[in-house]
């Protein structure tokens, strides 16, 4: 693709999930994300489809104040490269190139969701979070993760230039057991999956393979649920195997979590993202989850002064798709100031 020069706007951002898909609009002059609205990704073909949709009913309502964007981000659940982008856990599979033409963009800009998240990070404000304790401190290094439809990981490392966003697949890394029982879980789960990831159990899908393995290892009658049924029994406690279920589930998701900020030297922070403990906030900072983020033996003093929290904005990573098209702005200007 030729560079079309500096992005104008208004700029189309899109935050891409295994299950929906949200849109929104950066007006010119302005950060603010507006117009956002959601849909069920099942309900299209891909995300051209779908954001000829969004666009379509925009227009419709603004008449003649609608403009077409030029440029468009796309935060994808899923491993970003230069050829076609398959998500992990969507049937959409599409390239760069296809959208720009479907869509008529100048640029199509296509980041890993949890990469566009981190870039949302420095902006948050205590509205919309929630800590265990002090609030994180947007400086040095920070991390983020969060149980959506997957399991999403990644960074944002402050440099003389800014933040460089980290992505990474971190919620495909092998998830490791704490304690008897969690041994005795993942050796169930073993042997209906030959890799057992913390995606498998700490995200939307893994939520009923949990349930399951733990009715098993508990030796009680196990009921078919989905992972909202799983969440909100849980949170309720009105039934044994949800609520140990959810119990298991935030601690092991502490865990990893203590895993990610050790591996990223997060000292800044560490945030958690994801549409899953939305549906039970009271329960998980009721959990264990804090007690085993700092459960690293020696680094457990470390981890005791990096502070941990549940993004409650919902549409962070449509700020943080924003945020990188804004950067490439600056790029630009910086690199035509050079050239002249």
């Amino acid at each position: 693709m030729n560079d079309p020069g500096p992005p104008a706007a208004p700029w189309l951002v899109a935050d891409i999930g295994g299950t929906n898909v949200r849109f929104g609009l950066v007006a010119a002059g302005t950060r603010s994300v507006v117009d956002v609205q959601a849909f069920r990704c099942a309900s299209f073909a891909g995300p051209a489809e779908a954001a000829r949709h969004y666009l379509a009913e925009l227009a419709a309502r603004q008449g003649q104040a609608f403009r077409a964007p030029g440029w468009a981000a796309f935060a994808v659940a899923t491993a970003v490269g230069d050829g076609r982008i398959d998500l992990t856990n969507s049937a959409w599979s599409f390239t760069r190139s296809e959208v720009e033409r479907a869509l008529g963009l100048d640029g199509l800009l296509l980041l890993n969701d949890f990469e566009a998240l981190a870039l949302s990070l420095p902006a948050l404000g205590a509205h919309q979070l929630r800590c265990h304790g002090v609030m994180p401190v947007a400086r040095g290094t920070l991390a983020v993760l969060g149980p959506g439809t997957g399991l999403g990981v990644g960074g944002l490392v402050e440099t003389d230039g800014g933040w460089r966003a980290i992505a990474g697949e971190g919620g495909h890394a092998t998830l490791a057991a704490a304690d008897a029982f969690e041994d005795d879980l993942l050796r169930v789960v073993r042997t209906e999956f030959g890799h057992v990831s913390a995606e498998r159990l700490l995200s939307g899908i893994g939520l009923p393979v949990l349930h399951r393995a733990v009715a098993k290892v508990q030796g009680l009658p196990f009921e078919a649920l989905d992972a909202q049924q799983i969440g909100q029994r849980g949170a309720a406690r009105s039934d044994p195997v949800c609520e140990r279920t959810l119990d298991t589930f935030c601690a092991m998701l502490g865990s990893f979590a203590g895993n990610v900020a050790l591996t990223l030297g997060a000292r800044g922070g560490l945030y958690i993202g994801g549409g899953v403990i939305p549906h039970f906030i009271e329960f998980f900072f009721a959990s264990r989850f804090r007690e085993r983020f700092e459960a690293k033996g020696r680094f457990r003093t470390y981890l005791q002064g990096v502070p941990t929290a549940l993004i409650i904005e919902p549409h962070a990573a449509l700020a943080g798709a924003a945020a990188a098209i804004e950067g490439r702005v600056a790029r630009l200007a910086k690199a035509n100031d050079h050239a002249a």
